[in-house]
């Protein structure tokens, strides 16, 4: 035993000393993708006492991890209990991450997080010092599950009454966990949260939970901070604005522009369609506006069947769900803050200045390099994934892109494709979702060691070419 343990910690010391954190998010998310995969496929997961289909399985288990919520079969049909267990444990591990998840591991058993785990929390939430790196961990994993642990509250209360105290308090933490991580996962039946269509105590609490997981933890813990500064009367709260970190106010109003354009833009289009809106009432119709426009923010619950919305209300929810939720969260998209950064480049450009500025701060050029790439690569990845699908599947364009755009974004949506896709259209969308949940820059640093390498120290002769 003592021999296993000691090649064990040999082991895990030489991939932590070999291995960047990019490295090991992408190898990690694969190696848990599989695992679960394969334990979703097992007998006793599975309700009928059969094996399922490894490939359903497998892209389940990667949904899952991946916090999207598309599925190729109804969990609360097929799963048993245990199935259902390892689904929760697949979507909280897939939600905080794989590193937030090992560092929390080895806080709670006391283990000494070494400078080189320290780097990997660094890189994870893109803090600018390893000071503090560990108290950022504390935060995130306290604040997750308190604010799991209230949301289950919430819910169970609404739950009980309907399905019983222990099956209801089950519903609430399961819920609790699929919505803040933003996976959308349910194990209500077929049809997500449809059956709550008019209830309105259970879209908020799910709309709630979905807004704040999605702003990010960066965005909670400056929120945080500058409460307690008001708290202390360190400064007036009509400095708070001032103070916030140039992160945390992009992050804010960019959210609130996307939620309140969305909720306008779908109550405007949809108002008489019947299939939707058209047979609610007034404040019904405000509540399932605003749930759509915030489950498009890779949440993946929805009230509405999505096939039953009008195309032009599709095209606006592709748009949403391709922007997606804040950085350092569990929401997927290219991110908030990288299309305000795109915004006020070209708005920049347009106006002639040489420097991108927002509220009153230049934005470093590297940020506006990545987040070029990031779009540019994620628009690449829609365009290349609905050729594919519309090549393989018997669909038109719009259901095509629907699924890619919920697929690359995490969200798990779909307009009714899903359930019918051919074994080569679901691994499009595993290999999409893959590539949705760990980004494209993660992906893209697994070369940038060999590639910085050979580039260094390498000075070439600059020229000028027409663009536009």
């Amino acid at each position: 035993m003592k021999i296993r343990r000691e090649a064990w910690k040999r082991a895990t010391d030489r991939i932590s000393t070999h291995m960047t954190a990019s490295q090991i998010m992408v190898a990690g998310f694969a190696i848990l993708i599989f695992a679960g995969g394969l334990l979703l496929s097992m007998p006793f997961c599975n309700a009928d006492g059969k094996w399922l289909n490894f490939l359903d399985a497998l892209f389940t288990a990667c949904s899952a991890v991946c916090v999207t919520g598309l599925v190729t079969i109804t969990p609360a049909v097929q799963f048993t209990l245990a199935g259902k267990l390892i689904l929760l444990l697949l979507i909280q591990l897939g939600g905080l991450g794989i590193i937030a998840c090992t560092m929390g591991a080895f806080l709670i058993l006391k283990k000494q997080i070494t400078i080189r785990s320290r780097v990997m929390i660094q890189d994870s939430y893109d803090l600018h010092t390893m000071s503090g790196v560990v108290a950022m961990l504390r935060y995130v994993l306290h604040g997750t599950f308190a604010v799991e642990g209230i949301g289950a509250v919430l819910y169970a209360i609404a739950f009980i009454p309907k399905y019983g105290v222990l099956r209801g308090l089950w519903y609430g933490v399961f819920h609790s966990a699929s919505a803040f991580c933003n996976a959308g996962i349910d194990i209500l039946g077929a049809n997500s949260l449809e059956g709550y269509q008019a209830d309105p105590y259970i879209n908020l609490v799910t709309i709630l939970l979905i807004i704040v997981s999605g702003l990010g933890f960066l965005v909670w813990r400056d929120l945080t901070l500058t409460a307690k500064r008001i708290w202390k009367k360190e400064y007036p709260v009509g400095r708070a604005l001032q103070k916030m970190r140039l992160h945390t106010k992009l992050a804010l109003s960019m959210t609130g522009f996307l939620l309140i354009i969305g909720t306008v833009a779908i109550f405007a289009m949809e108002y008489t369609n019947p299939r939707t809106l058209g047979t609610m009432t007034t404040g019904q119709k405000w509540i399932a506006s605003l749930f759509q426009a915030v489950t498009t923010r890779t949440a993946g619950f929805f009230t509405i069947p999505q096939d039953h919305f009008l195309p032009q209300s599709q095209l606006l929810s592709c748009m949403l769900m391709f922007i997606g939720g804040s950085p350092g969260g569990t929401a997927g998209g290219v991110k908030t803050t990288t299309i305000a950064i795109l915004a006020a480049t070209c708005w920049s450009v347009l106006k002639g200045s040489e420097d991108t500025e927002c509220f009153r701060r230049k934005i470093l050029p590297v940020n506006i390099r990545t987040g070029f790439s990031v779009a540019a690569v994620s628009f690449s990845a829609v365009l290349l994934g609905t050729m594919a699908l519309l090549i393989m599947e018997h669909t038109g364009l719009i259901e095509a892109l629907y699924e890619v755009v919920s697929a690359v974004g995490t969200v798990g949506l779909t307009a009714g494709l899903t359930p019918s896709l051919s074994s080569a259209g679901k691994c499009v969308i595993i290999l999409l979702m893959y590539m949705g949940r760990l980004s494209p820059v993660t992906l893209a640093f697994l070369f940038a060691g060999k590639m910085g390498r050979r580039g260094k120290g390498r000075k070439l002769p600059e020229e000028r070419i027409m663009v536009g």
